[in-house]
């Protein structure tokens, strides 16, 4: 009996342990520069680990269209951790897989008591390859996040079920809490009719309540578990409709005629209203989140076109899981082929009437079919988000419903024909051979962005992908490509406010400043969402003289984003290079609130409390730390942290100091090949030899 006990604990912790090697060859892939920037790599809230502040900022407002507080909090840990290293968040996506498979084991187990078709159902869900974006992509961390806390409130609601669960309510005559539909029918100890009154101090009554006890902690604990899924992401909002579908099966709590059906429902829903309520209040925080920088306006996405695309989404889901190849991380939004979309009509409507023909024969046929539709509605194309048609990352948590309704299918087939158990042995091991083997291979696929893009591109060709492929490009210097892509991209799509900023961007390093004027033009016309945008416009208009424009523009995306350093330094550059020195040290001085290790605005905020003309915003001591801050972020391996340091020195009078430091930056400028940052320095260094401090002036000439 105890080894029988051990077997569930076995296959469980060998689905895990499997899991995580099939999946380790991820931990050697990088990030990309597709959402992983505003995740990890460039978010300096993020990257100063878990802070109060950070807890702060992620719990108080909307970031990149978003709001969900722990997977932020998740990513901090994951800088505390491993700072930059992408090994790390890698390998913690994978640990969340492995977790949740093991979970959905537990939970098929805990339903059905059917070992081997729930231990396939969660090899199916941890090996399928349309599975790995979830996991392999670090910005998805939200992904593995919210399932993993999903998979644990439906576990903890199946324990509150199968102990006679319903919503606990206060009993006055007792004093205590007791389901008020449904008694508990285990207590066999005592010798009582059904229309009998237990009497205070009976077994019954001891019994009934323990049970309500226990169930009403589960209770609670799904409720809580459910609340951090939704801190983790919006997409489990449908979770309280999946706990009825499993009331009807394989819980059983859905009986009797027509109409008392219709009661058990009924009640069984009114059960779940604290479920609901937080599903409404989550589903309206999403909405304002996302209605001004994500959600498409009906003008822009048709109604009807959405009504098809929704169709042919989910008609092309099933058929990616069927057929796992060619799988993209982009599928564009496109005109629909007619044929396409009554055969998907035609499958649609097929399998649902099957299922409900079916229902009391085969019931976990309908029970996997609506798990599978409810649980992508809120990422089926009905209120539009962003550019794409599909995803292969919104099938991470429904197509568990599939493999439910299929397995258990092919367990009764095996059931009634015992003969065909070992071909369906053999058949259901290679399947998952296969699954292991193409999984390995799309894991490949997202090494790096420029793998990942060009794979996509072959897929299917999309303006948005050609941007990201531009930008990595860009990235390693390969400015000729990159210009190509970005060429591509804006004849296949002119209407995106990327392509008018990467290419306005690219015409100004080129030398041609005045050509990107126009295209940054027509990109903050679009009014876009990125203050990165209107800081690279208002940098151009600098450039070109047109001083006060490219104040409004760094104004602009100060507004934007009040917590961004970047904005305010610029802000701060600019009046420094006008003259006004006592005006620009408030905005630098704010930026280094924003962003205290920031190193670009520690150096020039250094630079000029050591060296400006003005005594009146010169202050050596100030200096003096804000140098020895950029000294230990740099490891004092980088020039200009010295060179900094030393101005700060001489400004102080200690010109000893000041020419150790001077020479120090000298020798690190030499190796890294800086002449032009040398003559500089060496100026410098004779002044402090002289006993005299630097002067310098930051007005543009």
């Amino acid at each position: 009996m105890k080894m029988w006990m051990l077997r569930p604990r076995s296959i469980g912790l060998l689905l895990a342990l499997m899991t995580l090697l099939v999946y380790l060859p991820a931990t050697r892939n990088g990030f990309i520069n597709f959402d992983d920037q505003d995740y990890v790599t460039k978010n300096h809230v993020v990257q100063k680990g878990l802070t109060w502040e950070g807890v702060k900022w992620a719990f108080d407002g909307v970031h990149f269209s978003n709001w969900h507080p722990l997977t932020w909090l998740s990513h901090m840990l994951d800088c505390d951790l491993f700072h930059l290293n992408p090994a790390g968040p890698h390998l913690v996506n994978i640990l969340f897989h492995a977790l949740n498979t093991t979970l959905l084991f537990a939970l098929m187990w805990c339903l059905t008591k059917k070992l081997w078709p729930s231990a396939f159902i969660a090899a199916l869900f941890a090996w399928h390859p349309l599975h790995v974006e979830s996991v392999a992509w670090v910005a998805e961390r939200k992904d593995v996040l919210s399932t993993f806390f999903a998979l644990l409130a439906l576990l903890c609601y199946v324990r509150h079920a199968k102990s006679g669960g319903s919503l606990p309510v206060w009993s006055a005559a007792t004093g205590r809490r007791f389901p008020t539909t449904r008694q508990v029918m285990s207590f066999q100890s005592a010798d009582m009719s059904a229309h009998s009154k237990p009497e205070p101090g009976s077994q019954l009554v001891a019994n009934e309540q323990t049970a309500t006890c226990l169930s009403s902690r589960f209770y609670w604990l799904a409720l809580f578990f459910f609340a951090l899924a939704l801190l983790s992401k919006p997409m489990p909002v449908t979770l309280p409709l999946v706990m009825l579908l499993l009331d009807f099966w394989p819980l059983g709590r859905v009986t009797g005629a027509k109409w008392q059906v219709v009661g058990s429902v009924l009640r069984l829903t009114w059960e779940k209203w604290p479920f609901f309520l937080c599903t409404f209040a989550l589903c309206v925080v999403t909405f304002l989140a996302q209605q001004d920088t994500a959600v498409s306006s009906l003008k822009a996405v048709s109604l009807g076109f959405r009504l098809e695309n929704m169709v042919t989404a989910y008609a092309g889901y099933l058929w990616k899981m069927i057929w796992p190849m060619h799988l993209g991380m982009f599928y564009p939004v496109a005109p629909i082929p007619t044929s396409w979309l009554a055969a998907s009509i035609i499958v649609l409507v097929g399998i649902s009437i099957i299922v409900w023909l079916e229902r009391k024969l085969s019931p976990w046929l309908i029970t996997g079919w609506l798990w599978f539709l409810v649980t992508l509605i809120p990422v089926i194309g009905i209120v539009q988000v962003g550019r794409q048609a599909m995803a292969d990352r919104y099938t991470y948590f429904p197509l568990i419903g599939i493999f439910l309704a299929i397995v258990f299918t092919l367990q009764a087939v095996v059931a009634r024909f015992r003969f065909l158990k070992p071909c369906f042995a053999v058949a259901g091991f290679s399947l998952l051979i296969v699954c292991i083997w193409l999984t390995e291979k799309q894991i490949s696929y997202w090494h790096d962005s420029e793998t990942l893009y060009t794979h996509t591109l072959a897929i299917e060709d999309s303006a948005t992908i050609r941007i990201s492929l531009g930008a990595a490009l860009q990235d390693q210097g390969r400015m000729s490509e990159a210009m190509a892509e970005y060429i591509r991209s804006f004849r296949l799509d002119n209407t995106s406010t990327l392509v008018w900023s990467d290419m306005a961007w690219m015409l100004d390093h080129d030398g041609k400043p005045e050509m990107a004027v126009i295209y940054y033009q027509e990109a903050v016309k679009r009014r876009p969402r990125s203050p990165s945008v209107y800081n690279n416009y208002g940098l151009v208009l600098a450039k070109l003289g047109r001083s006060k424009e490219a104040m409004d523009e760094f104004a602009a995306a100060a507004r934007m984003d009040v917590r961004a350093a970047r904005p305010q330094y610029l802000m701060g550059w600019l009046l420094l290079q006008q003259g006004h020195d006592i005006k620009a040290m408030s905005y630098l001085h704010q930026a280094l609130r924003l962003e205290p290790d920031n190193l670009e605005v520690l150096i020039l905020t250094a630079s000029v409390l050591a060296a400006d003309e003005n005594p009146q915003v010169r202050n050596g001591a100030e200096a003096r730390k804000l140098a020895e801050r950029a000294v230990n972020l740099t490891n004092g391996q980088q020039a200009a942290p010295f060179d900094t340091l030393a101005m700060s020195y001489a400004e102080t009078g200690r010109f000893d100091k000041a020419v150790q430091f001077q020479k120090q930056a000298i020798k690190l400028a030499n190796i890294m090949n800086q002449k032009e940052d040398v003559a500089l320095m060496q100026q410098r260094l004779r002044l402090y030899e002289k006993k005299q401090p630097w002067r310098g002036s930051f007005v543009k000439k």
